[in-house]
């Protein structure tokens, strides 16, 4: 049996998974990222360990699958899915990085952002990459590299480095330095990437005074990247390459426009295809690459949420609530309701549809009678009215286009196996929630991708066979209800906007 194995690097872990040609998880590892704050809204890691660490979990990976007798000779190729927009700075003649990596979450290119909206420059890089101004995206990231890191520009006008987002920095370690190179759903997250012309783009090139030798190639996601050299895995053909949320819609066998999914990790990404259409959103959402097979473009909307799982890590390190994140559940559980308590975890902002940049956590409707359950519970329920406003904002937008609005959504990431959390979703939506038999759809997507491209697999109508329901959540409040508690939620943001 064909076996691909998948490097999944995140915001909180590193996680290798070898899966079976029929999508099976055979073998595991994982390890925790040290994540960096230098100050108040600065957010980075050291890519040294993100590389490392991804290294590391793929070799353990691979010993578990060879322990339980699967022969190294049966994996047929690598799949690469990663963080995205995080951004590395690297010499091309050792391949050391610079400076740490600034991670998605970091908002210190807030102000650059505020001068250009300002200058009206809003509707100029939208209709360019699909993207709104803000410092979430790559390009403003490596802007401030290159400002800020002592010799950074003369040396990049020099050509001596290499600009990346996690997957091209992966690439580069995993081939000796042989290959810079991207796909398209990472590209088109830089603020840097034409998404109609799948170009980089010189006027955002000159507005942002990038070097172009510091760009990656750009291929589809499933293509013949280059070769590993590296320990055990040298000789395998890396096959596959998306960001984390396009691989998880390609998991999720989201290949035609109308299906939707949202995946639940550090933060929450809501997705829905929209085949070769690059649709604009008059609600919020984002116009993105979807993960590419062949010649042909293909596009999604996406919703962001910054904060998902993460306030589960805040209650547990910062709250010091739990000690683990597996008791969130069992504590919220432990009273009916929050209580009137809404949590809006705006550590850093919120994403779409609101795009506040100055927002600020907030909790609202605390009595005398609120406990730590009942905030608990509030933070597990602001992942789900998050979630909410997105799929709104996105059934808006497929109604205006002549569609029709999202009738499920397929879930994936570590918090949809709770229960709880799941449940919630459904009733504040009114439709069903479906969680697939193997949840680490990110991965997947990877494995899927590589192995389209080594012939593991003919083409997407044989993956879509292998996609399989493990439950559907169906929604049991009355609408009124539910209408009742988003428009709580919402005056909660107005809230947490004007802190």
């Amino acid at each position: 049996m064909a076996l691909i194995l998948a490097l999944d690097q995140g915001t909180s872990s590193s996680r290798s998974i070898v899966f079976d040609e029929r999508g099976q998880i055979l073998a595991q590892a994982q390890r925790e990222i040290r994540q960096i704050y230098p100050r108040p809204g600065w957010v980075e890691h050291d890519p040294i360990e993100l590389w490392t660490s991804q290294r590391d979990t793929a070799l353990a990976a691979l010993q578990q699958a060879q322990a339980r007798g699967h022969a190294l000779s049966d994996v047929r190729a690598i799949g690469i899915t990663n963080q995205r927009e995080t951004t590395v700075l690297w010499r091309r003649d050792t391949g050391e990085p610079i400076a740490h990596a600034i991670v998605w979450q970091d908002r210190r290119t807030e102000t650059l952002c505020a001068e250009w909206r300002e200058r009206g420059l809003s509707d100029t890089i939208r209709s360019k990459t699909g993207l709104v101004i803000d410092p979430y995206f790559s390009g403003t990231k490596l802007k401030w590299l290159l400002d800020h890191v002592d010799g950074a520009r003369t040396a990049a006008e020099r050509g001596e480095l290499a600009f990346g987002t996690v997957d091209s920095w992966l690439l580069w370690q995993l081939t000796g330095g042989r290959v810079h190179a991207t796909d398209v759903s990472n590209a088109s997250r830089t603020l840097l990437f034409n998404i109609h012309t799948q170009q980089w783009d010189e006027e955002l090139l000159t507005l942002l005074d990038i070097p172009p030798s510091l760009l990656p190639s750009v291929h589809p996601s499933s293509h013949a990247f280059g070769v590993a050299e590296v320990d055990s895995l040298k000789g395998l053909p890396i096959g596959g390459i998306a960001g984390d949320q396009q691989a998880a819609l390609f998991g999720q066998a989201g290949f035609n426009a109308g299906l939707a999914k949202n995946t639940y990790g550090t933060g929450c990404f809501m997705l829905m295809h929209t085949g070769g259409l690059a649709q604009p959103s008059a609600n919020g959402l984002l116009t993105t690459a979807a993960a590419q097979v062949g010649p042909h473009a293909q596009y999604a909307l996406e919703g962001s949420v910054f904060i998902g799982g993460a306030v589960v890590q805040w209650l547990r390190d910062g709250l010091q609530a739990i000690r683990a994140a597996s008791e969130v559940q069992s504590l919220a559980e432990s009273v009916p309701d929050s209580g009137g308590v809404i949590f809006v975890p705006a550590f850093t902002g919120l994403g779409a549809p609101y795009w506040d940049s100055d927002a600020r956590g907030a909790i609202v409707g605390l009595t005398r009678g609120s406990t730590v359950a009942h905030i608990a519970r509030a933070a597990l329920e602001s992942i789900a009215f998050q979630s909410a406003a997105l799929l709104l904002a996105m059934s808006r937008d497929a109604v205006a286009a002549g569609g029709h609005p999202v009738t499920e959504l397929r879930v994936d990431g570590g918090a949809c196996v709770n229960n709880l959390l799941m449940q919630f979703q459904a009733d504040l939506l009114g439709i069903p929630v479906v969680r697939p038999k193997v949840v680490e759809t990110t991965a997947l997507g990877a494995a899927f991708l590589a192995g389209l491209s080594c012939g593991v697999y003919q083409d997407t109508a044989t993956l879509a066979r292998l996609w399989q329901t493990d439950r559907v959540f169906h929604p049991t409040q009355p609408r009124e209800r539910a209408q009742a508690l988003m428009a709580q939620w919402e005056r909660a943001v107005r809230q947490a906007c004007t802190t």
